[in-house]
């Protein structure tokens, strides 16, 4: 590369990062404009950036929503705008592994329904790849039995505890969850048999 070459693209990136500070400041005073060239600017870079981690592009198009959402309502908090680019990138790992948790916490509600004397003779047919049934099974459940199957397999919360932010005896939580898990199970036997 030639001197002047290299010296157009150092002011070529000095440039845009004198703009990128320009559009944080306008974005943080709520200029939509701003907050949608700070968008453009980066969406492409951050989905791909997410790609990496889920093989699923609703998930991680659903993950740069929520990295959006999050830098718009922090926005006015970012003290130093030129850390807009570290603070964005910072937000998407936020979400990243909250994104890789939820994941493990499906697979670790599809193994321990596997796991239940009421569940065996099915989950013998089918693999964790039925994520996305068991995903509809569980929002086929009343509030409160898809509550405390969520409390109980993906937030990983015991039984008192469950109970304590229910407020309700350990005995209605149990009762709940067999009752879950048996319209889980129910609901994927149907769907296996269409």
């Amino acid at each position: 590369m030639k001197v002047t070459e290299r010296t157009e693209h150092e002011v070529a990136a000095r440039l845009g990062q004198i703009q990128e500070r320009l559009w944080v400041m306008q974005a943080q005073q709520g200029d939509p404009e701003a907050f949608r060239s700070l968008v453009n600017r980066y969406e492409r870079q951050l989905l791909y950036y997410l790609m990496r981690f889920t093989p699923n592009p609703e998930h991680a198009a659903d993950a740069l929503q929520e990295v959006w959402l999050t830098a718009f309502r922090g926005l006015k908090n970012l003290q130093a705008p030129e850390a807009f680019r570290v603070w964005l990138y910072r937000i998407t790992h936020d979400k990243i592994l909250s994104l890789v948790r939820r994941e493990a916490r499906k697979e670790e509600v599809i193994e321990a329904l596997r796991n239940e004397p009421a569940a065996e003779a099915f989950c013998e047919d089918h693999r964790a790849e039925d994520a996305e049934l068991v995903h509809r099974a569980l929002s086929s459940l009343s509030p409160e039995h898809r509550e405390v199957l969520t409390l109980r397999f993906l937030e990983d919360l015991s039984l008192e505890e469950i109970s304590e932010a229910l407020r309700c005896q350990p005995g209605t939580v149990k009762s709940r969850l067999h009752y879950a898990k048996l319209a889980v199970r129910r609901f994927l036997e149907e769907r296996s048999h269409e």
